[in-house]
């Protein structure tokens, strides 16, 4: 079997908890040959902890690293355009943490740069990629019709989950100009997006590009794109958010939030005329909750209810296959950078909305 060295742009929880473990569990196809992270301190302890060889504090040079196959950007997704772009020039294959950026413009600078060095650019949408919901994909397509769907994803906080399952090295000697550039940057690009909005709507809209970027690309995949937003607000500075989404035959309700309430409850239901169709997520930060399919339905006279669990095995790690096959049986990955950014214009949409509802 191939074995691709990949290096990891990011080293906070995402990769802590996740994707530097499942990598690890992946060594027959990955070798974590480079990592880079802003912390001198977690990229020392992390680099030792996985013996990792080649080690950066800027992200740039560890995409001209000559032997890399593949690069994972999960940093902060401020950065996330600049360095899918210089992965992709110095010919690496990129794996992008959701969201893949949050502009338009960035997202076609990140298309323009895969298009001319034929490198395989891939998002980051995990949960897109977990069996229970690829099922479910299926089987929406055997429904004769959709009367209803519901997208919902109402957590509480990462840190409510990681405190009692994992031990995350915090990156306490982060400079104040490195700070201070992440959030002027933030600001800039925002702006860019949805333009000089209220804080509470900047707020909404970095919401929608991190949890919803989740949920509302599962719900393109499941039941396409939507007609239009017929409603949207947000409330508690842009922490909570609901909208109503117009399709041909049917509406969606989606709502989203993050409290301090130690439970995750994140799903989508689509319902038919005798059959309805439920995908409920858990939790990524503490692995191998399984992604399941609640099915329930009607047939001939009697009233039927099950689950289907149909593994174990974590989203993040069926992502990270399915990443390698793209790569070595140059395979075209669903996840695409031209599908993320429908996502940016379902964002803007449903800001669009929010504006109208507020005045």
């Amino acid at each position: 079997m191939t074995r691709l060295k990949i290096g990891i742009i990011g080293l906070g929880e995402v990769a802590q908890i996740i994707h530097l473990p499942v990598l690890e569990g992946l060594s027959d196809r990955f070798e974590i040959n480079a990592v880079c992270d802003i912390s001198p301190i977690v990229l020392d302890t992390l680099g030792n902890r996985y013996q990792v060889p080649n080690r950066y504090e800027d992200a740039f040079e560890l995409t001209q690293q000559p032997d890399l196959d593949a690069v994972l950007i999960c940093n902060s997704d401020e950065y996330h355009a600049d360095c899918a772009v210089s992965a992709a020039r110095n010919k690496k294959h990129v794996l992008l943490e959701k969201p893949m950026c949050l502009t338009l413009r960035e997202a076609d600078e990140i298309i323009q740069a895969r298009n001319e060095t034929g490198v395989k650019v891939m998002i980051g949408y995990m949960r897109r990629y977990a069996p229970a919901f690829v099922r479910a994909v299926e089987e929406v397509k055997q429904l004769n019709k959709i009367n209803y769907a519901r997208v919902r994803d109402i957590i509480g906080h990462n840190h409510l989950f990681i405190e009692q399952s994992s031990h995350v090295l915090r990156s306490v000697d982060i400079s104040e100009a490195n700070k201070k550039d992440r959030s002027d940057r933030a600001r800039k690009l925002v702006r860019e997006a949805i333009g000089d909005v209220p804080a509470d709507l900047a707020s909404a809209y970095r919401l929608l590009c991190g949890l919803g970027s989740h949920d509302l690309s599962a719900m393109r995949e499941i039941i396409g794109f939507p007609n239009r937003v017929i409603a949207a607000s947000q409330w508690n500075q842009g922490r909570f958010i609901n909208a109503i989404l117009e399709y041909d035959d049917f509406r969606v309700i989606y709502e989203t939030g993050i409290d301090n309430i130690r439970r995750f409850d994140a799903h989508i239901e689509v319902i038919g005329d005798n059959r309805s169709l439920k995908v409920q997520f858990n939790t990524p930060y503490m692995r191998h909750l399984p992604t399941t399919l609640e099915v329930k339905e009607t047939v001939g006279e009697a009233y039927h209810e099950r689950q289907i669990r149909s593994t174990f095995k974590d989203s993040y790690t069926c992502q990270l296959e399915y990443f390698y096959d793209v790569i070595v049986n140059n395979r075209t990955p669903k996840t695409t950078p031209e599908d993320a950014k429908e996502d940016l214009k379902l964002f803007q949409m449903l800001i669009k909305a929010m504006k109208e509802y507020e005045q």
